[in-house]
């Protein structure tokens, strides 16, 4: 009986049929975590861009702020603003201003309010300067080094008060809510201030009296306001944008590293075909 002769493998690599076959639940799971790797790589790359774009913004919308508030500081004074504007005062477009106004103090209504200066650790002294109008703004008059500087002497009569504008800090300050029932003040709430004192038509800011406003002996410094904004946008800016291209950086490289481990099984199979070739 003749034997029957063998299929011919000719033309067919071996392990073709297996190429040719479906993917294993394997070789799925490479591909869907292929696909999942991407998607958090572009996710991550276009977030990072984003932070990185709106940090610019911030860092140009400061750098307008900060020069707006200069042009303020050193700009002639104007008349504080009255009753008819207070509810029109916000800090982007009043804080800062160079105001002037006329009236008189009310020193049983001292206020200190615990500060950190250029000079040292003390009080500002806060006194309501009551306007021809009878409305009341408080006058933050200066920095004094102890408690009992609250009894400073104030000027008597109608005084001229020259300074800044700033709007009412709340919530305490130094990590300390302020106290109104036993007077310690932290932080220069207006409306807390009038509050604890029963004031009533008080402006909802107060006013940083400049340099030598009272020539006393034991006057309040003033002048002490410190203007600083915090910018550091730019270096936000820069993280993100770093960050944005350490993840394409990565990408890059895990594509790259995987062509290449294929380059090398594809080699490596050609060189088993040429060896199974040679044998037969």
């Amino acid at each position: 009986m003749m034997s029957q002769p063998r299929p011919s493998n000719t033309g067919r690599a071996p392990g073709a049929a297996s190429q040719d076959a479906a993917p294993g639940p394997r070789g799925m799971a490479v591909h869907y975590s292929k696909i999942a790797l991407a998607l958090l790589a572009g996710i991550l790359f276009a977030g990072f861009c984003a932070l990185g774009t709106w940090q610019v913004k911030r860092l140009f919308w400061k750098l307008d702020l900060i020069e707006r508030v200069e042009q303020r500081v050193h700009a002639p004074a104007t008349d504080a603003p009255g009753p008819a504007a207070w509810a029109s005062i916000t800090p982007q477009t009043d804080e800062y201003r160079h105001v002037r106004l006329s009236g008189t103090y009310l020193p049983i209504f001292n206020t200190l309010v615990q500060a950190t200066t250029a000079l040292g650790s003390g009080y500002w002294l806060v006194t309501p300067l009551r306007l021809a109008d009878g409305s009341i703004v408080l006058i933050n008059r200066g920095f004094v080094p102890k408690r009992a500087s609250i009894a400073a002497s104030t000027p008597a009569g109608i005084v001229e008060v020259d300074g800044l504008l700033r709007i009412s800090e709340t919530g305490g300050g130094f990590l300390r809510e302020n106290s109104p029932a036993t007077q310690h003040w932290y932080s220069r709430d207006v409306a807390a201030i009038a509050g604890s004192h029963m004031l009533s038509n008080v402006a909802p800011y107060f006013v940083d009296a400049k340099a030598k406003s009272e020539t006393a002996v034991d006057a309040p410094v003033g002048g002490l306001t410190v203007i600083s904004f915090h910018n550091n946008h730019l270096v936000y800016a820069l993280t993100w944008f770093a960050l944005a291209l350490m993840v394409a950086g990565i990408t890059w490289w895990i594509v790259r590293e995987g062509k290449r481990r294929r380059a090398r099984r594809a080699a490596g199979h050609n060189t088993q075909e040429s060896d199974h070739a040679g044998q037969d």
